[in-house]
């Protein structure tokens, strides 16, 4: 065999990944792509109080744990952060340690929940994010920036907003979850 033929032969025998794993690829990279909107997007929103955001990629987090399972939500959860802080130029900064220490608290007690109380809604597996995510940023900032105790005065009316964009955002979860599998998506 010629280099040539050699070259046509080992591109023709590379295997080719089956169709379903390369439709989870992509159904993760979508919800990826658009975790990562909802984070850009929150950041230009106002803020409602020191680090709060209604928390709209934290829904898709939540998709995708209902949809694809814990790795994919705690892969997605992370990267969203990572790529979102990018974009909006907070990479590495406070904002950014702040963030990952939110999300992924929230994603982590998602998944705890997820396995741990069966039959609990995509809403009160929300809310417990919701809660999570709020205390973690309570926690970090204290901890690495403003070694305040006073700080945590402004944590229950922050908790009561967490708890309504909690319930929001697993409303929307059960909603967009229930579309998708009777179109079978």
């Amino acid at each position: 065999m010629n280099d040539k033929q050699s070259t046509a032969h080992n591109m023709t025998s590379l295997a080719r990944p089956p169709l379903k794993e390369l439709e989870t690829k992509a159904r993760w990279l979508a919800l990826l792509m658009l975790a990562i909107g909802l984070h850009v997007f929150e950041a230009s929103l106002p803020s409602l109080g020191p680090w709060f955001k209604p928390g709209l990629a934290n829904l898709v987090t939540l998709i995708a744990l209902a949809m694809m399972g814990t790795q994919a939500a705690i892969s997605l959860s992370i990267a969203r952060i990572l790529v979102g802080s990018f974009f909006i130029g907070t990479l590495f900064t406070p904002t950014f340690i702040i963030a990952m220490a939110g999300g992924l608290s929230a994603t982590l007690v998602m998944v705890a929940a997820w396995r741990c109380i069966p039959g609990l809604s995509l809403v009160g597996i929300s809310l417990l994010g919701a809660l999570a995510h709020m205390l973690a940023q309570f926690v970090t900032v204290e901890a690495l920036f403003i070694q305040q105790s006073a700080l945590y005065y402004a944590l229950p009316p922050l908790l009561i907003l967490s708890c309504i964009s909690g319930w929001i955002n697993g409303a929307l979860a059960e909603y967009i979850c229930g579309r998708l599998a009777h179109e079978k998506i």
